[in-house]
């Protein structure tokens, strides 16, 4: 095949249900995965759309029906977008449609306009936006053969990287959890790169996503040891339905501003931009405005005491000089989740306050 003869072009939604309806669109030939997308899945596809924002490339293989001499439109890849689409918007049009498999509604969650309605209860202004919604597509000549396709797959997927864990929880769960995580940590980037608690690979790698997933931990269950399989179960627990969503944002956003605002210009090149540490000092932030405790109630804020920034201060001085016990330094130079390191990280800043307010 000559990458030359490629050619790539834009399509429209309303030009795949058109090919779909004549038969003209092979959704799943012999080299494509089975459709497999959970409903969030879906319900978010519907909303990216509706927002405007591109999604991956499709890929097609054009050729011709030699009895009809038809041109016959093979999907290489995108066959679970378009029949995300096509079941969305005419479910009639796939001959093996099945309501378990393929039914399914946009989640309030990510589109309120369009939550539990039907394509066809759209106000016309949503309907033309997702039927003129363009794809990117690149359209392989009829010349190239399966053995090349399925080499197409192997290098768009041989990126050299293993999802490590929070990639993996974006590609598992769409539902409350995932997406207040994704906004309140997004919202946070500016901070992110401010302070220099992540670099840009991280951020690439959604490591800030896994690092505020862990501090609305926190938040949940109080001090706790860094553990995969907890937040693991949070995304689960809470996919559906996560009643407690507000007042964790409200709170999330406080804190993250009380820190701001006391030590925002100390963070940049003090130990508290190191993510164990960054943690601690946001654990140590909500516990004096809420308490490490599983109180949901909604509450004002407790005020910070006076000697906050001081201690903060002697904390970044401390451990500069080197001015630690043996066992201390060596949890505040290491990296480890452990419950007990939590724990002595966080009795240092309270000891601290304490002789600072005393």
């Amino acid at each position: 095949m000559n990458p030359r003869n490629i050619q790539r072009t834009v399509f429209k939604v309303s030009d795949f249900l058109s090919w779909q309806r004549i038969g003209s669109l092979l959704l799943s030939p012999n080299f494509q995965r089975r459709p497999v997308w959970p409903k969030g899945a879906k319900s978010l596809l519907i909303d990216t759309v509706v927002s405007g924002i591109p999604i991956p490339i499709i890929f097609l293989r054009e050729r011709t029906d030699l009895k009809s001499l038809e041109p016959i439109r093979e999907v290489v890849d995108g066959q679970q977008r378009l029949r995300t689409l096509i079941a969305y918007i005419a479910p009639q049009l796939l001959k093996d449609f099945k309501s378990d498999r393929d039914d399914f509604e946009v989640k309030r969650v990510h589109n309120r306009e369009l939550a539990g309605k039907r394509f066809a209860q759209l106000p016309p202004n949503l309907k033309k936006r997702i039927l003129d919604y363009e794809f990117s597509v690149h359209v392989l000549p009829s010349d190239t053969e399966d053995r090349e396709v399925l080499q197409i797959f192997a290098r768009m997927n041989s990126t050299g990287y293993k999802l490590n864990d929070q990639e993996s929880r974006n590609a598992a769960y769409f539902g409350s959890f995932k997406t207040l995580i994704y906004e309140l940590s997004y919202e946070q980037l500016n901070r992110w790169r401010t302070w220099k608690v992540f670099s840009e690979t991280d951020i690439a790698r959604m490591k800030e996503v896994e690092e505020t997933s862990d501090m609305v931990a926190t938040m949940l269950v109080g001090l706790h040891a860094k553990r995969q399989g907890l937040l693991d179960e949070l995304y689960r627990r809470y996919d559906e339905e996560f009643p407690r969503r507000k007042e964790i944002a409200r709170r999330f956003r406080g804190v993250m501003d009380q820190m701001d605002s006391a030590h925002g210009r100390e963070i940049p090149g003090s130990p508290f931009s190191r993510k164990p540490l960054f943690n601690t000092l946001f654990t140590f932030h909500y516990d004096l405005a809420y308490g490490l405790g599983p109180t949901w109630k909604r509450a004002i804020p407790r005020p910070l005491p006076r000697g906050v920034r001081e201690a903060v201060r002697r904390a970044s001085d401390r451990i500069g000089r080197g001015q630690l016990s043996e066992e201390l330094a060596k949890v505040l130079r290491g990296a480890t989740g452990h419950l007990p390191s939590r724990r002595m990280r966080l009795e240092f800043l309270r000891e601290l306050l304490t002789d600072v307010e005393g």
